[in-house]
């Protein structure tokens, strides 16, 4: 970071970003609701969320992903920040686990989201994928898989097998924390 901006307040980082009255209409002491994805939000945040997003996703392209899970979690985190909705994304990957490509394939409401494995493996294909990490977002904030999540994770992996496509992963991520099947033994 440029030295100085370290030691600024949110509320005077946001300044600089959107100007001083902007800053101080806009600010209510945190800046998840700043970057929500609705219309009549900030023009220059939601701007600025994007291009974390895209630097964060420069610094997985190219990377073996299973050798950073972390930097995989944090980008998703950003991917899904502030979603009033829920989406399910796959990261397609090359044989050597490298990022290939970012969908975000599916889109549904506060509850739920229909997830279609035939588009999935189509999609796979499309992209001559060797693996997939599954990643898909919770509103409620808790990053806790549901029943559903696992049968859906199963049915994928199941699916995808049949044209030799591996699931390495898949996320759920919730407001500030991202759950990981594999790490919890359940892929």
């Amino acid at each position: 970071m440029t030295p100085g901006y370290g030691s600024l307040s949110d509320r005077d980082l946001l300044a600089r970003l959107v100007g001083v009255r902007e800053a101080k209409k806009l600010y209510r002491g945190a800046l998840h609701p700043l970057f929500r994805d609705e219309p009549g939000h900030n023009e220059k945040c939601l701007v600025a969320r994007e291009l974390v997003r895209r630097w964060l996703h420069e610094g997985i392209q190219g990377e073996c992903l299973m050798s950073s899970p972390d930097r995989v979690k944090v980008y998703l985190l950003t991917h899904f920040a502030r979603r009033e909705h829920e989406a399910f994304a796959v990261l397609f990957l090359d044989s050597q686990n490298r990022l290939i490509a970012v969908e975000e394939m599916f889109r549904g409401t506060l509850t739920q989201t229909s997830v279609y494995p035939r588009e999935v493996v189509k999609a796979a294909l499309r992209h001559n994928a060797a693996a997939v990490i599954l990643a898909h977002n919770h509103p409620s904030g808790v990053a806790e898989p549901s029943g559903a999540d696992e049968a859906l994770t199963r049915g994928l992996k199941d699916a995808l097998s049949v044209v030799d496509v591996r699931v390495l992963d898949h996320f759920v991520v919730g407001t500030g924390s991202v759950m990981s099947f594999t790490e919890r033994g359940l892929l």
